[in-house]
């Protein structure tokens, strides 16, 4: 049978509860895979897995469960090995990679941060700050509207202000919060967020941070910034024992 793997701590960790369960209905039993100095958290794997939210909350709550004792390397959700022994492999392979981070990690969590444009904001602020497209803007309003090829233009200047716009909210963003975080991980473009990252941060100036949030929330009204955790530090885990490298599947376990 396959093995779901949810992730990787020290052999020195305490024991998991009594009786813990993962994904699955039937929930599985979790258990613990050791091998060396490490060990896997582990359950069978259900041979119908899908991210729905029971299963996304309960590979989150067995990290959070196991993760209260000490530092945890977590997975992602959907890690599934071929079984138990290519699992202990993975780990006797890589044992000193995963030591490494494991001292590197202890002590910090996650927090993920997205932003968007508030449109309305955004658009007079680009206005502001564009002397073409004012005087463009108001040439078409004493001329009635403008000419149908003066609103294409005048269309084409917004759209690619505010796409420029949008990259340099994007950095600047990453620069102000950067400073109050020990790692920094971009997260892949999807539609809608002109930001989407990840700050590893330690849990003892975890409110230093979401101060700092606040402050750049306050500081750029044009943005709808969005903060998610504390959370395991997925983006900062390299693939494990049953993620393929570049794997991105059920990323932050529903937790956004």
């Amino acid at each position: 049978m396959s093995t779901y793997v949810y992730g990787i701590t020290a052999r020195s960790h305490a024991a998991l509860p009594e009786g813990m369960t993962g994904v699955g209905e039937p929930p599985r039993p979790v258990r613990v895979l050791p091998a060396g100095d490490l060990v896997a958290v582990v359950s069978d794997a259900p041979e119908d897995l899908r991210p729905k939210r029971r299963d996304l909350l309960a590979h989150q709550n067995v990290l959070a469960e196991a993760g209260a004792a000490g530092c945890v390397l977590p997975m992602r959700f959907g890690s599934v090995a071929t079984d138990d022994d290519a699992v202990v492999q993975v780990l006797t392979e890589r044992a000193e990679h995963y030591q490494e981070r494991l001292r590197e990690l202890d002590g910090k969590v996650e927090y993920n941060v997205k932003a968007t444009h508030v449109e309305e904001a955004v658009l007079h602020l680009v206005m502001a700050e564009n002397a073409e497209i004012r005087s463009l803007a108001e040439a078409n309003r004493k001329a009635g509207g403008g000419s149908y090829d003066d609103k294409i233009r005048l269309g084409e200047m917004v759209a690619a202000a505010v796409k420029a716009k949008e990259g340099e909210d994007a950095a600047e963003v990453r620069n102000l919060l950067a400073p109050a975080a020990d790692a920094v991980s971009v997260g892949p473009e999807s539609t809608g967020w002109l930001v989407n990252v990840s700050f590893l941060v330690p849990r003892a100036s975890a409110e230093d941070f979401l101060a700092t949030v606040e402050q750049v929330r306050k500081s750029h009204a044009h943005l709808d910034l969005r903060i998610h955790g504390p959370l395991p530090p997925y983006s900062f885990v390299e693939p494990g024992p049953a993620e393929p490298a570049g794997s991105t599947a059920g990323a932050d376990a529903g937790a956004q």
